[in-house]
């Protein structure tokens, strides 16, 4: 998980964020345990209480599930349910800023697809 928090964002908001991301990016797998409260709010310096908003706004959404006296785990099926929340959100929000930059800038499919390898 990060270790520098953007001021602008709740640091457990930027902690669900993280979580939704390495689920993502297959670092934390279906059916497996969280680290422990205790243990990010040790290791990251933080409040074991923000670590826990994170964590319930997990809950909350169904991406974890409380397994009595064991911890929290990664729900079954979870990924595919926010791989595709994520496709839409990315459509609706942030890819119109994109194509209105790309607007702005004049670029082509081109421009866009060129090799900057290749020092375009």
């Amino acid at each position: 998980m990060a270790t520098q928090w953007d001021g602008d964002i709740p640091i457990y908001v930027q902690l669900y964020q993280q979580v939704i991301r390495r689920i993502l990016d297959d670092h934390l797998l279906e059916g497996e345990a969280l680290p422990s409260v205790r243990k990010v709010a040790s290791e990251y310096q933080l409040n074991p209480v923000t670590v826990s908003k994170a964590y319930q706004m997990l809950q909350e959404e169904e991406i974890v599930e409380k397994q009595r006296g064991k911890g929290l785990f990664i729900k079954e099926g979870v990924k595919k349910v926010i791989l595709a929340r994520e496709r839409i959100n990315f459509l609706e929000k942030e890819w119109p800023v994109v194509l209105d930059q790309i607007a702005r800038l004049n670029l082509s499919a081109e421009d866009l697809l060129a090799d900057r390898q290749g020092g375009k």
